[in-house]
């Protein structure tokens, strides 16, 4: 699927592979991500999208984009809207389809594959317009979470699928080890019997 002489960019959408990830339960480690598609060709670019609260005091998204955008990752960011819905609850809206599709028509003079993880079904005109420019195209998604995670048209649109939890041992996070914690009551001397 990879050949190692060609020019390749990743274009993720954040907010689509934190879910699709949480689906399957464990994290990303982008360090690994971005070595893993170095091995497979020759990286150009690896862009990130997200959408950002600015007005919260702390987002638990910051670290990562901070650590992103310090160690070779192209963040393209926009704030999000926040919104109260018909229902009275809080919402938040910030799609970054049209961010990813203008950089992809803009890389696709410069690449040829390049790797999506999203498996939102609006990218499926993307994916053939770039297709017809001679770019050939793989998309990182889950068929295994349920619900699938991937649309049914952008699977098949792309020249290759690529399973997420097939990536779990070469991209994944360790689990962090859980905290043992004392039993409740006073603790029992060791010479006390």
């Amino acid at each position: 699927m990879f050949y190692r002489d060609e020019r390749l960019a990743l274009f993720i959408d954040g907010s689509n592979l934190y879910a699709a990830t949480k689906a399957l339960g464990f994290d990303i480690d982008y360090k690994l991500l971005r070595s893993e598609f170095m091995r497979r060709g020759k990286m150009v670019r690896a862009f990130y999208y997200t959408a950002l609260l600015e007005n919260e005091e702390y987002s638990p998204i910051r670290p990562l984009v901070d650590w992103l955008d310090y160690n070779g990752f192209t963040l393209v960011t926009k704030p999000a809207k926040e919104f109260i819905d018909s229902s009275g609850r809080r919402k938040i809206k910030g799609n970054m389809d049209i961010e990813l599709a203008v950089d992809a028509m803009e890389m696709a003079d410069h690449v040829e594959h390049m790797v999506l993880f999203s498996g939102d079904g609006d990218f499926r005109p993307l994916v053939a317009a770039l297709q017809r420019k001679g770019v050939r195209v793989s998309v990182v998604s889950t068929i295994r979470s349920s619900p699938p995670m991937i649309a049914d048209t952008l699977r098949r649109q792309a020249d290759n699928f690529i399973e997420l939890e097939e990536l779990k041992d070469v991209i994944g996070r360790p689990p962090r080890p859980i905290p043992v914690h004392e039993p409740a009551g006073e603790p029992i001397a060791a010479n006390e019997e």
